[in-house]
């Protein structure tokens, strides 16, 4: 296949969500800013809603230093949290009920993290979000040996995808819907959007096996520990739970 491949009809429309937020931990750390959008065909964003939220507490200045965000301006200019997280999960669950597939890169992360801030806020989280497409499960299956990091940079720049400001939410979720529609190009997606998702349940179990063979080989961790493969929610508090696939 070639980038002149037509895009698959599930991949002509795609909804798109990022979050960023005050740490990586999914149990305890929060909302800062989130996006959800849609793109056409030609990867253009033809629906987008964008938020800030007052997360409730600092934002550490290692999380500010990555997505410009402080807890001054959280405060003064931010919804508060709950209002930001129903809205969320009421736009992500609109698209999933007409099934537009939505895109996230690293889908595990975001998913979980605003289930977890769903039910901080007593929202009903979404149940079994699907389908969802995981740019990061997906180039990491076909694309398995290649060298270096999978950060969503240089993945996008890999597939031709421009990521002007990244750590922006907008940006990051827009971007990483066209590297999913660069990925369907490129290599023999299955053909239909809840195949992959259920695919994408198993490749994601299967690199975290990997994953956990290599750390315990090298001593990251101990036999006894596990990198979560569960995908695209981890729920509940296992060892490891917060080691995102994509950032080693």
């Amino acid at each position: 296949m070639t980038d002149s491949t037509p895009l698959p009809p599930w991949l002509t429309r795609v909804g798109v969500f990022d979050l960023e937020t005050t740490g990586i931990d999914v149990t305890r750390d929060r909302v800062v800013t989130a996006h959800v959008g849609v793109l056409d065909h030609h990867g253009a964003e033809i629906a987008a809603r964008t938020w800030l939220a007052d997360p409730g507490i600092p934002i550490p200045a290692g999380a500010t230093a990555i997505h410009g965000i402080t807890s001054e301006r959280a405060h003064r200019d931010g919804t508060p949290a709950a209002q930001v997280i129903a809205g969320v999960v009421a736009a992500l669950s609109s698209l999933l009920d007409q099934g537009v597939p939505v895109v996230a890169y690293n889908a595990a992360f975001d998913f979980s993290l605003l289930a977890h801030e769903a039910r901080r806020h007593r929202i009903a989280p979404l149940e079994n979000p699907s389908p969802v497409i995981d740019p990061l499960i997906i180039d990491k299956t076909y694309d398995r040996y290649r060298p270096g990091k999978r950060t969503l940079e240089i993945v996008a720049a890999h597939y031709g995808v421009d990521l002007t400001g990244a750590h922006d939410a907008s940006a990051d979720a827009v971007a990483a819907g066209r590297v999913a529609q660069a990925l369907a190009q490129r290599f023999p997606l299955p053909p239909s959007a809840g195949e992959l998702h259920t695919r994408q349940i198993g490749w994601a179990r299967a690199q975290a096996a990997s994953l956990t063979d290599y750390f315990v080989r090298i001593g990251r961790i101990e036999p006894t520990e596990r990198v979560d493969g569960r995908w695209p929610v981890r729920d509940g508090d296992p060892a490891r739970q917060n080691a995102p696939l994509g950032s080693f």
